[in-house]
C-alpha cells in the first residue's frame, strides 16, 4: 500500500509529525514521504493566485496524494479546529483538476500537550476531506500530554502504543478494501 503522510504543524519538533514517522516505521514504510508543508511554500489561497496558475508546491503536493493509495494526516488543534495550514492546503488542492482529494482513504491523527489531545480539530478536519469526497476512517488516533507521552523513538506508554497500531493495522485493512 502507498501511503503519504501529511502533517498539519509546521514546527520543527511537532508530535504530530512524530506520530507519522512511528505510522510509517508501523506500516514498514522505508520509503514513504511525509509532506512538508513548510518545504512546499504554499501561499494563502487566493482566487487571484489561482487566476495566475496554481502554485509549484500544490502542484507536487498534488501529485504526491494522486499517487498515494491512502493518506495518513496528524494535525495539532488550534483553538477548537483544524490547523490553518492544513486547510489552506486541502483548499488549495480542491482547486487543482482533476482534484486528487477524492475517494482516498485517509486517517486522522493528533497529538498535543494539553489533555484532550487535539480531537476537536480532527472532528472538523473530517469535515472538508469528507466534503471532498474522501473515506475517512470511523476511528480516529488522539494522544493528549504528547511531551510526556513520547520519547524520541516510541511511546513511554505500552497501552498508548497498542491503541495506536490497533487503530493503523484496523485503517490498513480498510484502506485495501477500498483499493
Amino acid at each position: 500500500m502507498r501511503y503519504l503522510f501529511l502533517s498539519g504543524s509546521l514546527r520543527k519538533n511537532s508530535f504530530n509529525t512524530k506520530l507519522l514517522h512511528l505510522a510509517a516505521q508501523h506500516l514498514h514504510c522505508a520509503h514513504s514521504d511525509i509532506a512538508n508543508l513548510n518545504e512546499l511554500s504554499i501561499p494563502l489561497y487566493s482566487g487571484d493566485i489561482e487566476a495566475v496558475g496554481i502554485p509549484e508546491g500544490v502542484q507536487k503536493l498534488a501529485k504526491c496524494i494522486e499517487q498515494a493509495q491512502a493518506l495518513i494526516i496528524a494535525s495539532p488543534e488550534y483553538n477548537y479546529s483544524i490547523s490553518g495550514v492544513l486547510k489552506n492546503a486541502i483548499d488549495w488542492i480542491s482547486r487543482v483538476r482533476p482534484m486528487p482529494f477524492r475517494k482516498k482513504p485517509i486517517l486522522l491523527l493528533a497529538a498535543s500537550m494539553g489533555p484532550i489531545a487535539g480531537i476537536r480539530g480532527l472532528w472538523q478536519t473530517r469535515i472538508p476531506l469528507e466534503g471532498l469526497g474522501n473515506y475517512v476512517y470511523p476511528d480516529m488516533f488522539s494522544l493528549g500530554i504528547a511531551h510526556e507521552a513520547l520519547n524520541e523513538q516510541e511511546f513511554v506508554n505500552a497501552d498508548d502504543q497498542k491503541r495506536f497500531t490497533s487503530m493503523l493495522d484496523g485503517f490498513t485493512e480498510f484502506a485495501k478494501k477500498l483499493a
